[in-house]
């Protein structure tokens, strides 16, 4: 039964991943531009769609509001709802959901949606696709993994300090 409730959890994560980036793209994937390659910035910044202060406002309110918020939810799903205590279970359950996160967030988002549909084209940087290329894809498997690793293990020390 808990197997099935933190792949919910995860998912539930993951959906509301996309639906930051839904949010982000409203008005043209611009609005995610933080997400893009430093080649596709200097381009937007040169054409004057967007000033590199309006990148990096757009990259702080980021980690200010949604990193917290994917923290929280986290713990309130293992240590309020799962009931979680003691460092080993919460860092398994915190891990599980991220984990389910980073795959939806590498095959749903990174592959396809910005992969496969036009979505996440900024007018003018065409020619810079494909936005994640295959080393980038690299970097996000290998950062994505260990780091959901480390966040899950940072998460449930901080608990175990509190409960």
């Amino acid at each position: 039964m808990l197997a099935v409730k933190l792949i919910l959890e995860g998912l539930g994560l993951g959906a509301l991943l996309v639906l930051i980036c839904a949010v982000g793209i409203r008005n043209g994937a611009i609005g995610m531009i933080r997400l893009y390659d430093q080649k596709v910035w200097d381009r937007v910044i040169q054409r004057g769609m967007i000033t590199e202060d309006a990148i990096r406002k757009r990259s702080i309110r980021f980690k200010s509001l949604c990193v917290p918020g994917y923290m929280i939810y986290v713990l309130v799903c293992v240590y309020a709802i799962n009931g979680a205590r003691g460092f080993l279970p919460g860092f398994w359950q915190a891990l599980v959901i991220l984990f389910i996160m980073n795959l939806i967030d590498r095959f749903l988002i990174d592959g396809y949606w910005v992969g496969h549909t036009d979505a996440w084209i900024i007018p003018g940087t065409e020619d810079l696709r494909p936005y994640i290329t295959a080393k980038d894809k690299q970097r996000k498997w290998l950062t994505g993994t260990a780091g959901m690793a480390v966040i899950a293990a940072v998460l449930s020390g901080i608990m175990c300090l509190i409960l």
